[in-house]
This record gives C-alpha cells, structure tokens and sequence, in this order.
C-alpha cells in the first residue's frame, strides 16, 4: 500500500513526536540491555532500583536478546516515526502492542515483589507504554484513505479482502 505525501501530511507532527517519543524510551534501553547486560539486570531502571533482578535469576542471553529487540523495535518506530507512512506507523505500532501489553500484563501479576513506589511508577510507565501507541493508532484512522490499495471503492476497483 503506497501512502500519499498528503495522507503523510495529514498524521500530522503529533504522529511523528508520539513516535519519536517512544523511539526515545525504547532505544536506550536496549542499548544499555544488549551492551551492559549485567549491569542492565541489576541497576534497571537507575541505581538503587532493581525492577529486573527482583523477579528472576540473570541470565546473560536472555537479556541480550531482550536488548536486541528493544533495538529493533525502536528502529522500526523511529523510521516510522521519520517517514510518516500509514502503514508503515500501523505496522510499527502493532508490533510495538505486541510486545507492551503482555509486558504490562506480566508485571501486573508481579506486584508484591516491589514497593507501592516502585509499583507506581513501573505500572505507570507501562501503561503509557501502551495507552500511547493505541491512541497513535486510532489517530491513523482519522484521515480518508479512499485512494489506497486494497480498500472498496479504489481507482483499481480492488475490493478489501
């Protein structure tokens, strides 16, 4: 599906710093996870907090890997965020809900390992981690799409399947 520079446009700049925004918060997470991985699992999210290692034993690969993906992910929501195109943003952000709300949900069952501060602010930083890309989302439906691919009524005549 080609994107117009039009329906580019018409997401707006709010589109493209909702997506900058959380390619901001992802990446440096998943550098400091991929390339200080034990370092990551005892002081995340800063020294003195200890949000990774109170709920499991470390494990080098495992938090490598969960590096590298909050790498990958960050990438594609960062060219998401630059080149602007509807599917591409919708693409981003699914992949992106894909991984927060089972996140958000794990955690949720895991309060009583932390302090209510703790908890406040973990639950509150999930949330918006995913209470913001649902809300990006819905915001790419705002705009008519009449002339792209794969919709009823194109100029190619092509019906949704």
């Amino acid at each position: 599906m080609k994107d117009t520079r039009d329906e580019r446009q018409a997401m707006g700049q709010g589109m493209r710093l909702g997506l900058l925004l959380l390619t901001a918060s992802v990446l440096p997470v998943g550098f400091w996870a991929l390339f200080a991985p034990r370092s990551f699992y005892d002081d995340f999210p800063a020294p003195g907090r200890y949000w990774v290692s109170a709920i499991g034993p470390y494990n080098e690969h495992l938090v490598t890997d969960v590096g590298a993906a909050y790498l990958a992910l960050g990438v594609l929501l960062g060219l998401a965020g630059i080149l602007l195109g509807r599917t591409l943003v919708r693409v981003s952000l699914v992949a992106w809900l894909v991984y927060a709300v089972p996140h958000f949900a794990f955690h949720f069952t895991t309060l009583d390992a932390f302090t209510l501060a703790d908890n406040l602010a973990n639950m509150g930083s999930l949330g918006l981690a995913v209470l913001l890309p649902l809300l990006l989302l819905a915001g790419t439906y705002r705009t008519p799409q009449k002339d792209e691919p794969g919709d009823c009524g194109t100029k190619e005549g092509r019906t949704r399947v």
